[in-house]
Formats: C-alpha cells, structure tokens, sequence
C-alpha cells in the first residue's frame, strides 16, 4: 500500500493508493500526456526486451553489435533511465526496427 504526502492541504486530504493503476488512473496525480509518455516508455523498452530476446541476444550480445554499455542497457530495461533518441536508434537498428511518428488514436464516445 502507498500512502502518498506532500501536495494534501491536511491529513482528511491525503488519498491511499492501492496500486500502481490506481496511481496513474489518478489525474490530479498523472496527467493524460505524462500517463501516455509512461505507458510509451513501457511498452517501447518491453519491445526492445522482447526483440533482443527473438534474436537470440543476450544484454552484453545486444552491447557489442550496438556500441551501446551492457549496464546502460540494462539500466534502460529495468526503467531506471529514459534512453535518448540516438540511443534507441542505435539499440533498434541491429535488432530489425526503427522508430515511427503516428498520429494519435483518438477514442470515439
């Protein structure tokens, strides 16, 4: 369970967050753009996990074809850093992808 702080006016304010859904879902939390930049992130470096893993590829085999340090990989994969554009281009290249500008799905009510 967490409890988050800090940006409540008093103790009847705060709001228990179950989960980590429950986080995002919150809009006084995340907003629409930052939910999606998250959810890009996610499911670009679950690609990248995945692609590598097709071709066989260990984190150090995915280094020596790319230039790019096993640890700065390993650190993207885990999500403990945001990879730059270059960065991505030279993971990508090797494993089969590119990246691509599309216009956004709006919902239909």
């Amino acid at each position: 369970m967490i409890i988050l702080k800090g940006m409540v006016n008093s103790v009847e304010d705060s709001k228990v967050i179950d989960t980590f859904s429950d986080y995002m879902a919150d809009e006084t939390r995340v907003s629409p753009a930052e939910r999606e930049r998250i959810n890009f992130e996610i499911s670009l470096i679950g690609k990248i996990i995945e692609a590598r893993k097709q071709k066989g590829l260990s984190q150090r085999g995915l280094a020596e074809i790319s230039g790019i340090k096993q640890p700065a990989i390993a650190r993207l994969e885990s999500l403990k850093s945001t990879p730059q554009i270059d960065t991505l281009f030279k993971m990508l290249y090797p494993l089969g992808y590119t990246l691509e500008i599309v216009p956004v799905k709006t919902k239909q009510y």
